[in-house]
């Protein structure tokens, strides 16, 4: 195991949590992405790349399992950075049996809600807190369960908005729309 990057990589997961914290006490995260937490992100997102290149994707057998969490951690935050986060999504199924299972639904998920499209684990929420749309009720517990997740109540699925209601659920957020495309997500 490479403890030089497991720390580094535990350091930058900390760093991005402890700023998220400041700026939710300081009521800053309400309105649009912060450009501090931008920021954090995107350099996270860059030492994170270099890792990669050194020594592939941070699995559990590489790093260790906090540090594999921390890895997994930056790349769900790096938002303005689809490509990066496709990307990384596919390292994580080329290693999928050296990663945290939950770790690939949640990314799965939130490349999904970025691009506009329905999930597969419902593990994404919209700004109200309700889960946004999935693509297939029926399935979600059968594959939460695949992948780690907990198993949803019949109550928390017939509440959930199937594909259909995706395009009235972004259209109440015009600056949303307009940073997605901005950075590459449509």
């Amino acid at each position: 195991m490479n403890t030089k990057f497991s720390e580094e990589l535990i350091r930058l997961a900390k760093n991005d949590l402890q700023v998220r914290e400041r700026l939710l006490n300081e009521n800053k995260l309400a309105d649009g992405y912060h450009p501090e937490m931008e920021k954090v992100h995107k350099e996270n997102a860059q030492h994170l790349r270099l890792i990669i290149e050194k020594i592939g994707f941070p699995t559990i057998s590489k790093v260790g399992p906090e540090a594999c969490e921390a890895a997994w951690l930056v790349i769900q935050h790096s938002i303005s950075e689809p490509e990066f986060m496709v990307s990384s999504y596919r390292l994580m199924v080329e290693n999928m049996n050296d990663i945290h299972l939950k770790h690939l639904a949640y990314l799965f998920d939130r490349i999904q809600f970025f691009r506009g499209k329905p999930q597969k684990f419902a593990t994404q929420l919209n700004s109200d807190g309700s889960i946004y749309p999935v693509s297939n009720k029926d399935e979600i517990n059968e594959l939460r369960k695949k992948h780690d997740l907990p198993e949803l109540s019949q109550e928390e699925i017939i509440k959930i908005p199937t594909a259909e209601h995706i395009k009235s659920i972004e259209n109440r957020d015009p600056d949303y729309i307009a940073w997605r495309q901005k950075v590459g997500w449509t």
